[in-house]
Order: C-alpha cells, then structure tokens, then sequence
C-alpha cells in the first residue's frame, strides 16, 4: 500500500506544543513564508528520531505528510540546529522574542518569502552577539523590520501630523514621529533624543552585520527594544509575553 504524499520544506521550529506522551505538535516558519502545524510522533522521547530536530528554533529540511487536521513529520534532518541559543538565558530570552513574534506575523496557506531567511539570519545574530545590548539590537531590528515589511512601518523622516522634519517626539499611537508642537495634543507621545532617533533609524536600515559592530550601550539599547515592543504589540493587537520577559532579563 503506498504511503501518503509528502511535501518537503526546510522550515524554522517557531514553537512546540505537547500531544500525548511522547508527541509534539510543531509550530513551523516554512521556506515559503508559510505557517505549518505538524505532528512529530516520539519527539518527546529521549533519544527519538526527530528528538534533536525538534528543538525550538532548529532549522531543519522536513518532510510533512497530510493528517486528518494536522501535518505529520515523516522525515527531517537538521540544517541548523542554531546550538549557540542554548544554555544561556539570555540568548534563549532573545530568541524566544524573535520565535513569538515570527510566529505572529506568518499564516497558513499564505506565502512571503522575506520571513524565512530573515528569522533564520536573526536566529543566527542572537548566536553571534557579544554581549546584552547587541541582543537587544537584533531583536529590536528583526521585528521592526518585520512588521515594517507586513505594512506597519513607522513614520521615521518627519512629523506625521504635520510633515515638519524637525521631530523630537515618538508616538506609537500616532504612528512615529512627531514635532513638539504636534506632540503637546498626542497623549503618551515619548520624547526622543536626535541620538536615539537615527538608532530607531537605524534598526529598519542596517543589515545584522552592522548591528552587531555597532556601539551601544545597555541602556539604549534597552530603550530601543521597549519602543519597538509597543510597536509591535499594538500593531498585532497581542500581548508578546516572551518579548515582556526578554525586557524583564
């Protein structure tokens, strides 16, 4: 009797729910952009097969065969299993953020082949960061990039009320930056330096290899990682509860 078709994909282990036993239900970031649910039967079996590639924020090529409901991993064989994560809290904290917010920003059956290679690179940053704010950086800069992709950019060159570029304020609930004057009617409206406002800049425009050469200290990149959290939690309308912990490091 021939086995069921099969669909390959390399995939990122965004989260992991348990089922049963021994089983896991994956939640997985495909190549294409897509959001996977997939069975991986014994993966909570010490020494099972799909044990070690099913570990949050491996990459793997898997191969999922169709369920009744959900997908079942038949196959997978690890492509990075991003070692380097684990066994410090500090770069799990970071990457856990990273994970949250990938996995608010995917969907099933919807294609987007930017999140793949960019939550693979991120994944990859939180390895190669020296130290705290670096880590606060990639975070920071992986999901303002994200959601600066999906359509919810900040306005980050002028006032968005009234155009003046001359901006001294952020809002997120005006949408980005604003001028004094405009600030006086935005309740909440946060007063940034000209420092900190290239750095919000910043994080949309380098690359990860910049980022992580850059200077900053701690307390920037702290304050930089809280903005973008508002950011990010009114723009998806959800509590980021990996993202509040990460802050809480």
């Amino acid at each position: 009797m021939p086995g069921r078709p099969g669909t390959r994909t390399k995939a990122i282990v965004l989260g992991r729910t348990k089922l049963a036993e021994q089983d896991l239900i994956l939640t997985l970031l495909a190549e294409s952009g897509e959001q996977l649910r997939a069975v991986a039967k014994g993966a909570r079996k010490p020494g099972g097969r799909l044990a070690s590639r099913s570990e949050l924020f491996s990459e793997a090529d898997f191969l999922i065969s169709q369920g009744r409901s959900l997908g079942i991993v038949s196959e997978a064989a690890l492509v990075n299993a991003h070692d380097k994560i684990r066994g410090s809290l500090e770069r799990v904290s970071a990457a856990s953020a990273i994970a949250e917010v990938a996995r608010h920003s995917c969907y099933e059956d919807v294609t987007d082949p930017y999140l793949y290679p960019i939550t693979a690179r991120a994944l990859l940053a939180c390895e190669q960061a020296a130290d705290q704010p670096h880590l606060d950086l990639c975070v920071a800069a992986y999901c303002l990039k994200v959601l600066s992709h999906a359509g919810w950019r900040p306005e980050l060159g002028s006032c968005i009320a009234c155009g003046d570029e001359a901006t001294s304020f952020f809002s997120v609930r005006a949408g980005g930056l604003l001028c004094a004057s405009c600030a006086k009617d935005v309740e909440g409206a946060q007063e940034l330096s000209a420092t900190e406002i290239q750095w919000l800049r910043a994080l949309i425009s380098l690359t990860f290899d910049e980022l992580l050469t850059a200077k900053i200290d701690l307390e920037l990149s702290v304050l930089l990682l809280s903005i973008v959290h508002a950011w990010c939690a009114t723009q998806l309308d959800a509590r980021l509860r990996a993202y509040e912990f990460l802050l809480s490091v």
